[in-house]
């Protein structure tokens, strides 16, 4: 006569049990579930670098701070998405919030007969902001405002990845420094972000209220042009 099938499935759970108490207590923690995948696949997307026409889609319509308010058009960016060469200064003005491009007003023409002076395009490097928005009566970043738009700056220098940046006045090199000394001693002496090398310089802005303070910024241009000349890529 054949065994009861009901009492041989209950031995074979009751063996199976046992095996896994057994198991239990030398140390063994079950099968791996998709938890550890997940977090590896977040870790993974968290890394990633972003295009420019990521980040821009990721900032939208952006509304992270109050600035948004205020403004006609988001600043996000112009130039090379490869250039060797970053400009970044501290907030769009009336010119630029009106056009949706960074330095197109007085201070940008001023930008754009150094980098002629120089030998180079705009179009071969790459200039932003600090901000993204126009702040009102273009008064100075607070520090909400920078705290919501740093990331996606941040973001950007990791996307075009220049071997230089330099850093106009003194509201743009304390929030990309982290630091507070003032920018007539910053200027003209070579600071670090992560791995990138950053000159920090006068801002066109003062320099137009300031023209004899212009032949310090050129030195400063200078040593950008000697280091990036004797970096050239093969």
């Amino acid at each position: 006569m054949p065994e009861d099938p009901v009492k041989e499935l209950q031995e074979l759970v009751d063996s199976l049990s046992e095996w896994l108490r057994y198991q239990r207590r030398l140390g063994w923690r079950g099968v791996p579930g998709k938890v550890a995948p997940k977090i590896q696949e977040k870790e993974k997307s968290a890394d990633k670098i972003l295009s420019l026409e990521e980040i821009r889609a990721e900032m939208g319509d952006c509304r992270r701070c109050k600035l948004y308010g205020g403004r006609t058009r988001l600043v996000f960016g112009d130039g090379a998405a490869n250039a060797r060469l970053m400009f970044v200064g501290e907030a769009p003005g009336a010119d630029e919030d009106k056009q949706g491009v960074p330095f197109v007003g007085a201070a940008g023409q001023l930008l754009n007969r150094m980098l002629t002076n120089l030998g180079l395009r705009r179009e071969e490097v790459y200039i932003a902001n600090i901000l993204k928005s126009r702040p009102p009566g273009n008064r100075d970043p607070e520090p909400d405002e920078i705290a919501a738009c740093l990331p996606f700056l941040d973001k950007q220098i990791k996307a075009i990845r220049p071997r230089v940046i330099v850093v106009l006045g003194r509201i743009a090199a304390h929030a990309l420094l982290g630091t507070k000394e003032p920018i007539t001693r910053l200027r003209g002496h070579w600071q670090k972000y992560h791995d990138i090398r950053v000159m920090p310089t006068f801002h066109p802005s003062y320099l137009l209220r300031s023209p004899q303070e212009r032949h310090k910024t050129w030195a400063d241009m200078q040593q950008v042009m000697e280091y990036l000349t004797g970096h050239e890529e093969t």
